[in-house]
């Protein structure tokens, strides 16, 4: 699916707001021509159209490329990305990530000080509710009564059926991130009166099983597993959201399940996937190839989706100092994000000849400076050339590669853990398969990938935590996957510059959540602080 414009205008939560609240101010999609929602939505085509605009809002900051047209007003559209921005929340606040830029607010990830004034935070808050309010609308003009009044019937119609069960669970999607971060926040479906009042707040743990009720009401309308178009939601996306849903649920709403875990990541599991022979080609230009083990992607192309985040953000921001810019694909780095100590001390060696999945380049190992883009290895993940080594052409600014949302790899680790931690259900030696499977895909290269195997002994729930960092760092998960283990804001758990001293230190609890923006508290009465921000 390519992300198109729509020309329907479509309005955030601050627009509702705006009614009442006059210190609001409104996001627009303006219209490319004037036209109307009987136009627009006069056909399947139409609604494939606007569907594109659901998931582009999560890839795409505007509808005119990196500048100009942007979807949220008065903002800086590199500060409006969703990737971009969940990316800094959930990596730049842990070990894996630093930044040597000193941007506004960009510095209070690591520094683990951040306010209610946090333009970033502000960026992503309002980034997620922008893409549930396109969804929620999508949704109202797919329902029943109006594909009767257009005449859309038969085949069209289960295909619009099927778009709207897509919307609902990127709207999901949307959700559980602002779940994740968030905590209790302003909740909007499309029932939601337009207009009448500010949106009132709902709790967390009333969140989460919303979303569980959600996904499990959509499932029999989303394709079957592997049968979407690449980059669409199918019945795996729903069950992958879950399992991570489930693992976290003691986090969520004090209560965990681990026994649904175990069930919804078997499911994805047994639908088929495959993980792909080398661990390098998971993050290239031609990723899209990676059908097997990527669930559901949001998908990049450097001719038709450019902005100052995503993917390319990742492969830019992570090349500077004495690397090789052209190794990357790339015309040039930004000389920004690299990592701590901590996670190359987790592989057996950093040159990646031992474990595949170490991809460094060494330049001093001690951060001294943060703001020194040269202290702290660099990661080479994310480069923006094909299996073959070949970059694509002209496109050596904006980047090709696809980030996976969810992945195989995951899968086999949240089965694992789940296992690890009493859910009914699993069986411990598929779990200890699963985690070999990877073990061993990453030491495909050597002479013996067998060696990698670990025993049922060392298969333990710090060596999961370990193994998660492994597989799948700076994918967006560590934030999380620190703070189920109790080693987010804790001190039993240290890296360099943790909460903004050199050899680390602990923080606050109440950092486990963001705070909502001080805008939106100020423009909804409805709204209540999370605690101590």
């Amino acid at each position: 699916m390519n992300m198109k414009k729509i020309s329907i205008q479509l309005f955030s939560l601050l627009a509702v707001l705006a009614l009442t609240v006059s210190s609001c101010k409104k996001w627009d999609i303006k219209p490319e021509v004037d036209q109307t929602s009987e136009t627009v939505y006069a056909n399947a085509n139409g609604y494939k159209t606007v569907l594109a605009k659901v998931y582009g809002s999560f890839a795409t900051t505007g509808n005119a490329g990196p500048a100009g047209a942007g979807d949220l007003a008065n903002i800086d559209e590199g500060t409006s990305d969703y990737l971009r921005l969940f990316w800094k929340a959930q990596e730049l606040s842990t070990d894996e990530a630093v930044v040597a830029w000193g941007d506004p607010g960009i510095r209070d990830f690591h520094n683990m000080n951040w306010s209610s004034s946090n333009p970033m935070l502000e960026g992503l808050y309002n980034r997620l509710f922008y893409s549930i309010t396109v969804a929620n609308e999508f949704i109202r003009e797919a329902a029943d009564d109006r594909l009767a009044r257009r005449g859309i019937t038969g085949a069209d119609a289960t295909a619009v059926k099927t778009f709207k069960a897509e919307a609902r669970f990127m709207r999901a999607y949307a959700y559980w991130a602002a779940l994740d971060l968030f905590g209790n926040v302003p909740f909007i479906d499309d029932a939601s009166p337009i207009g009448a009042t500010p949106p009132k707040q709902i709790k967390r743990a009333d969140l989460y099983n919303y979303i569980v009720t959600e996904l499990k009401a959509i499932e029999a309308d989303l394709p079957a597993a592997r049968s979407n178009e690449y980059g669409r939601a199918d019945k795996a996306a729903a069950w992958a959201l879950l399992a991570r849903l489930y693992l976290n649920a003691g986090v969520y709403t004090g209560t965990p399940d681990y026994n649904n875990a175990i069930v919804y990541a078997k499911r994805v599991i047994d639908a088929g996937y495959t993980l792909v022979a080398n661990y390098r080609h998971l993050m290239l230009a031609d990723n899209q190839l990676n059908a097997n083990e990527f669930i559901l992607t949001l998908n990049y192309d450097g001719q038709r989706t450019q902005n100052w985040g995503g993917t390319t953000f990742l492969t830019h921001a992570s090349v500077g100092g004495d690397m090789n810019a052209a190794n990357s694909g790339i015309n040039g780095g930004w000389g920004g994000i690299r990592t701590t100590k901590n996670i190359p001390a987790l592989f057996p060696d950093v040159s990646g000849n031992t474990d595949s999945r170490a991809q460094f380049f060494q330049h001093n190992l001690d951060i001294a400076d943060i703001a020194n883009f040269k202290d702290g290895y660099a990661i080479t993940k994310y480069r923006n050339v094909n299996r073959a080594g070949a970059r694509p052409a002209n496109f050596v600014n904006w980047v090709d590669i696809d980030f996976p949302i969810f992945r195989l790899g995951e899968m086999y680790l949240i089965y694992a853990e789940a296992v690890l931690r009493g859910g009914a259900g699993g069986d411990a030696n598929l779990a200890l398969t699963y985690v070999n499977n990877l073990r061993q895909r990453a030491h495909a290269q050597t002479s013996n990938p067998a060696q990698a195997n670990i025993t049922s002994g060392q298969l333990t729930l710090n060596f999961i935590l370990d193994e998660r960092a492994r597989e799948l760092y700076w994918e967006g998960h560590r934030r999380t996957d620190l703070i189920r283990y109790g080693r987010f804001t804790e001190g039993t758990y240290l890296w360099p510059w943790k909460g903004g001293v050199a050899a680390g230190t602990a923080v606050a609890d109440f950092r486990k959540l963001y705070p909502l923006p001080s805008s939106d508290i100020v423009a909804n009465p409805n709204l209540v602080q999370n605690p101590n921000y």
